[in-house]
């Protein structure tokens, strides 16, 4: 059993161990400590990270992970066995962890309280945090319960860890995601939560910092709730401020006005795309109207081609030509180098054949159903013109 320093202080940073064995595992070696600092890998957090350090060099700590009792350190390299080793953690991602894994402590303890949901899963990477609720919370249930978390802060409760044993434990109330065995860790917050856990935590809910909530959504007929905490949550602050900043230039507008802007934007830009749509249909027309009088014979192919049209203009175009001629009707929107969309149609010839043998000619695909396909090739207007003049289309 390795003996666990980080139950005895979770803010000890350096360590000295011995090695009790170091073995390659692949690309990794496997190394075992009579002590260590490193939290292993468990209850929804991830593994500490860090370095070993001896006489003959230092290894980088990439993963703990615990295995009966015995806290096994995977390194980028060996350390010899029976050496003295300097631990040193990346106390900086361990600090961060213990603020995000306190502050769920406290929002999952709220929820609990207040609509009596249970935390049924907790991811805590590097950067998301994730709570998994079963039920349904509201946007003003999600504030109530920040708002309330930032008061737990605000007091700098001590953040207190008990050893019940079986008679004591039976005196107190508990949260816990599983079934346990062996003796039961219980981290309380007074007055917020008292809870089942193996990991670390901040000594006090002032050390926390900020507890933001980030998002919601629904989640296997409950919750999927994501915060974070901390510097976690001045970092997120710092980068949505930026965007705001950044937009509110853009759109000329004070930031706390930026909304407004862009819903106005957006009114805007659905009037333009509904100008654009009909001066697109007042094109299509005009292009009809002067096939009309150009076209000679009943059968002959009517083809339109522009770099751009929306393809409701398209299918227009398609719809009227065939009433014009038997023969093929296509709309090609591109260019010669990047190739075409086309749309094609026809009243008096099988258009899935010829649709084949465009693909097959163009290194195009598409399909549809007759009177009308659509799809996309490569090749130049004039080898398309081409290609239906000389089939026969």
């Amino acid at each position: 059993m390795t003996e666990k320093l980080f139950y005895q202080d979770s803010y000890v940073r350096e360590f000295e161990a011995s090695v009790l064995s170091c073995e390659r595992d692949k690309e990794r070696y496997k190394v075992v400590l009579d002590r260590t600092a490193f939290f292993p890998e468990g209850g929804g957090q991830s593994a500490d990270t860090g370095v070993l350090i001896c006489d003959s060099g230092s290894v980088r700590v990439l993963d703990v992970q615990e295995i009966q009792g015995v806290v096994v350190h995977y390194t980028d390299g060996a350390v010899p066995g029976g050496v003295r080793v300097k631990g040193e953690l990346d106390f900086e991602e361990r600090f961060s962890k213990m603020q995000q894994h306190t502050g769920e402590h406290i929002i999952s303890g709220l929820v609990n309280r207040y609509f009596g949901y249970r935390n049924v899963g907790f991811h805590l990477g590097k950067e998301a945090v994730t709570m998994d609720y079963d039920g349904v919370l509201t946007q003003g249930d999600l504030r109530r319960v920040e708002w309330e978390a930032n008061q737990a802060v605000a007091e700098n409760l001590p953040v207190k860890v008990l050893y019940p044993d079986q008679e004591e434990l039976g005196q107190i109330t508990y949260r816990s995601k599983i079934e346990i065995e062996g003796q039961i860790r219980i981290v309380q917050i007074p007055g917020y939560d008292s809870c089942a856990c193996c990991a670390p935590h901040v000594k006090e809910t002032g050390s926390v910092g900020l507890i933001k909530i980030t998002g919601a959504i629904h989640y296997k007929g409950g919750m999927r709730v994501s915060m974070l905490c901390g510097f976690r949550a001045l970092e997120d602050y710092r980068q949505k401020e930026g965007n705001i900043q950044k937009i509110s230039g853009l759109l000329s507008a004070r930031q706390e006005d930026t909304a407004e802007a862009v819903e106005r934007l957006l009114e805007e830009i659905t009037g333009y795309k509904e100008k654009i749509k009909r001066l697109q249909l007042q094109y299509v027309q005009g292009c009809l109207e002067t096939a009309k009088r150009e076209q000679k014979e009943t059968d002959a192919p009517l083809l339109l081609f522009e770099e751009e049209l929306d393809p409701a203009a398209m299918r227009t175009f398609v719809n009227s030509a065939m009433t014009l001629t038997e023969g093929i009707c296509g709309a090609f929107v591109g260019n010669d180098r990047q190739g075409y969309h086309y749309v094609l149609g026809t009243s008096g010839r099988d258009i899935l054949d010829a649709g084949r043998r465009l693909n097959q000619a163009f290194s195009g695909k598409g399909g549809g159903k007759p009177p009308m396909i659509q799809g996309s090739l490569k090749g130049s207007r004039e080898e398309i013109e081409n290609f239906f003049k000389l089939s026969g289309q």
